[in-house]
């Protein structure tokens, strides 16, 4: 005969496609992208890792689950004041996002899937540039000059981070280096080294002056070809 009550067992939470997804952005954020795998996320889970089969067929479908994840915190947002500031505050909010999520650059920069999250979101931009007054040959354009911008991260042809993030010492004797080869460049890195005081940030994107300067310029640059048009 039971003597004291039994605790009633806690009710499963069922297992489901957006707790994969979740689990696996949790990982990543935690962890980097390198974190996540079926078996990690199903252990993050307490199941087996075939059961997330039954959600995500493989890795790269949970890869695009994940950034639509990402995407779906971005602010929608509508500014009433005029379609730039609306874009601007987009592609801020998105930079933000991406802050937050400091793997989500890498993975989006793999993606070729458009999910529907994802052309969703891409449409939602379309519209911001035809309610400015846009044509559509100068929207599509538009889209092709902002790029990866519109998801808060800068795709770089190359990275001059590591030269300017070294020690004193290795960073002088590169600089040097180059010099006599390649005087341009070193005589670049050598005055934006003085104007940021010998130091860079970082947030684990791209730099965030960059990025803001490169909004600001190519939305000017299309306001004045929209106001030609």
């Amino acid at each position: 005969m039971t003597t004291q009550a039994e605790s009633p067992a806690q009710p499963r939470i069922p297992l489901s496609r957006e707790r994969v997804l979740r689990a696996a952005v949790s990982l990543a954020d935690e962890g980097g992208i390198g974190a996540v795998s079926m078996r990690k996320v199903g252990n993050e889970l307490g199941v087996e890792a075939m059961s997330l089969y039954n959600h995500v067929a493989n890795k790269e479908e949970m890869l695009d689950g994940m950034v639509d994840i990402v995407v779906g915190e971005i602010d929608l947002a509508v500014d009433d004041v005029d379609w730039k500031s609306t874009m601007r505050s987009r592609m801020m909010s998105a930079r933000q996002i991406l802050v937050q999520h400091k793997w989500a650059a890498a993975v989006l920069e793999t993606r070729t899937n458009m999910t529907p999250p994802m052309i969703k979101y891409m449409d939602s931009f379309i519209g911001i540039f035809r309610e400015g007054g846009f044509s559509s040959g100068l929207t599509h354009h538009a889209m092709h000059a902002l790029g990866s911008r519109v998801l808060g991260f800068t795709q770089e042809m190359f990275d001059d981070s590591e030269a300017l993030e070294a020690n004193p010492e290795v960073k002088a004797m590169m600089l040097q280096q180059m010099k006599d080869q390649y005087p341009n460049i070193s005589a670049m890195l050598v005055d934006i080294s003085h104007e940021d005081g010998g130091e860079t940030v970082g947030d684990g994107c791209d730099d965030d002056v960059e990025f803001v300067f490169a909004v600001d310029l190519i939305l000017d640059g299309l306001e004045r070809l929209r106001d030609a048009e």
